[in-house]
């Protein structure tokens, strides 16, 4: 569900509000990229393929996640451990990633967590991250994930 149209100069930036099932865990996601043009990415790694996840961020946006029922958040680190995946406790969906590089904030959400999913969102690219050093994947991420907002989880 598109929630808000905001005018920002030539761009027009629209939020799309994502939640878990249960509705304990949400995002509001803001971007000036039409859905056609979305990054879409399938990380190959065990965690997002057994959660059929996709991402995507914009880099230009913002991205807020919050817990009406903090209690229900499970943060869930592996690998590297440099970045926290939110998930919730009740109905287990993976909402998305929160990691802090840099003294900043960044985020990607799980597409499939959009209410109302877009239409015309495109393929998404398999992407397989393994190797990266922490230093290579702090700066791919800060280049290509969406800054949180300061009161996002």
């Amino acid at each position: 569900m598109v929630s808000q149209r905001q005018y920002t100069g030539a761009e027009e930036s629209v939020d799309y509000l994502a939640r878990c099932h249960c509705g304990a865990l949400s995002a509001h996601y803001r971007t000036s990229l039409p859905t056609a043009s979305w990054p879409m990415r399938a990380c190959q790694c065990a965690f997002c393929t057994a959660h059929g996840a996709l991402s995507t961020s914009d880099p230009s946006g913002s991205l807020t996640f919050r817990a009406s029922e903090p209690e229900r958040l499970q943060r869930y680190q592996f690998g590297t451990r440099s970045a926290d995946f939110l998930i919730c406790r009740v109905c287990g969906v993976y909402l998305g990633v929160v990691m802090s590089y840099e003294s900043q904030r960044w985020g990607i959400l799980n597409v499939r967590t959009i209410q109302a999913l877009p239409s015309d969102l495109p393929a998404p690219q398999p992407m397989h991250y393994e190797g990266e050093s922490a230093e290579a994947r702090g700066q791919r991420r800060a280049a290509r994930w969406t800054p949180l907002s300061a009161d996002s989880l």
